[in-house]
């Protein structure tokens, strides 16, 4: 079958996409991956074919367009409406109209420059199955112009799916005349530009392909998922000689995520104290700092090694605890090794998942404005020297472990293409 990739240029999210669109490529399949023409050149380096379609743009120019007050809150934990997903007292049908409302303005904005192209390219290759992100709303509307089927592609905690749940449920609730829904009316528009009405799935998929194990997830009900297990793509990765061997102390990862220096301005942390309040401890600190950060530093530690990059599934064999930020894809590759996290989390679905991972038993967490030396020490000798923590991160391996591969998964998504798709 023909599987058409759709995605906005953002590398991190790009990244949850490749394996999966290997899987179906190894098993026969022909696989696209379309986005626009500036972001072609990171599709191809994964080995990927790119169509470029729509405008070119700066890859950081939608970051620059937003306010700084709705980067601060995003900093902050989930904005509005996905906060619903982390404090159910949120679920109002005003919160979530006015959070639905701003979201779907942002989104119309993003996906604007794909879609004429996207649909154009779909009509012309007529792929089986369309693949986006939550971020790329063009992926259902080519979908939908071309009879295909739709699978949308987590990259953390469905929070999404969460509450577009609570809104169709106090949809229902309101008078007929006041049933606004600023998402379906947008997507709606261009499926009847390009023949068709709004359906469910342009909004969630047929269904949704989900990298995370059901503990640490948010589930939307309603939504059909697919549990996949999470295998890591960062990128191309050369691993270092020190990496051969086995640690003569141990090893403790800290990794606070590219994103605090590729797309913020910088670490939410003080990362020199941090250093300072484990430079006695009887460890090997591994700790990716990024160059402009490590200018920052007055000292190094004599058990630290400071890199700017190395591939995290390399690392996290080896590592008896992991202290980072919560991303989802950091959290993914150590959570498939018997790895004990502490989390300080503080931007988007990080401090939601770090709190997963927390009532889990697999580590503990921090939210950065609580961060002090002496308090994450302390967290940090926990996780080495109390038994309990490794033992549910083992269970946690296993249960990511037990989910199929992208390899394994194929077959279903064969099944579920076939059911779904309208094209001839």
């Amino acid at each position: 079958m023909r599987v058409l990739f759709a995605v906005n240029p953002h590398k991190s999210v790009f990244q949850y996409l490749v394996p999966m669109a290997w899987a179906l490529r190894t098993a026969g399949h022909e696989v696209r991956v379309a986005s626009q023409s500036s972001f072609a050149e990171t599709i191809t380096r994964a080995g990927l074919t790119a169509v470029p379609v729509g405008r070119r743009r700066d890859l950081n120019r939608p970051l620059e367009m937003l306010d700084s007050q709705v980067i601060a809150d995003s900093r902050k934990g989930l904005p509005q409406p996905w906060d619903v997903a982390d404090d159910l007292s949120l679920a109002t049908w005003e919160h979530l109209l006015e959070g639905f409302t701003l979201a779907t303005d942002s989104w119309r904005e993003e996906n604007f420059p794909l879609v004429n192209d996207l649909v154009e390219f779909a009509r012309q290759w007529k792929p089986d199955l369309v693949v986006w992100d939550p971020w790329t709303y063009a992926g259902p509307i080519a979908a939908k112009a071309c009879g295909a089927a739709s699978a949308r592609i987590l990259f953390g905690a469905d929070v999404f799916g969460v509450a577009r749940a609570h809104v169709l449920r106090l949809k229902e609730q309101q008078p007929v005349g006041e049933r606004a829904d600023p998402l379906a009316q947008w997507l709606g528009g261009y499926a009847r530009k390009y023949g068709g009405e709004f359906t469910e799935d342009m909004a969630s998929g047929h269904f949704t392909v989900d990298q995370f194990p059901q503990s640490l997830q948010a589930v939307a009900p309603g939504v059909s998922y697919e549990r996949m297990q999470y295998v890591g793509y960062g990128g191309p990765a050369v691993v270092p000689g020190w990496l051969w061997k086995e640690p003569e102390r141990p090893r403790v990862a800290l990794t606070m995520g590219l994103s605090a220096t590729d797309v913020f301005s910088g670490y939410t942390i003080d990362t020199q104290e941090v250093l300072d309040s484990l430079a006695d401890l009887d460890i090997e600190l591994v700790a990716t700092i990024a160059d402009s950060e490590k200018a920052k530093l007055r000292r190094i530690p004599d058990n630290a090694r400071l890199v700017p990059f190395v591939p995290m599934h390399v690392l996290a064999e080896r590592c008896s605890a992991v202290i980072h930020h919560a991303g989802a894809a950091t959290l993914a590759t150590f959570a498939r090794h018997p790895v004990p996290h502490l989390s300080l989390h503080y931007h988007f679905d990080q401090p939601f998942l770090a709190k997963k991972l927390t009532a889990h038993g697999a580590g503990l967490d921090l939210h950065t404005s609580e961060v002090t030396g002496p308090l994450l020490r302390d967290r940090l000798q926990r996780l080495l020297t109390e038994p309990s923590f490794a033992a549910r991160a083992a269970d946690l391996r296993d249960e990511m472990l037990a989910l199929p591969t992208p390899n394994q998964l194929v077959p279903r998504l064969e099944e579920l293409t076939d059911f779904h798709r309208t094209a001839g």
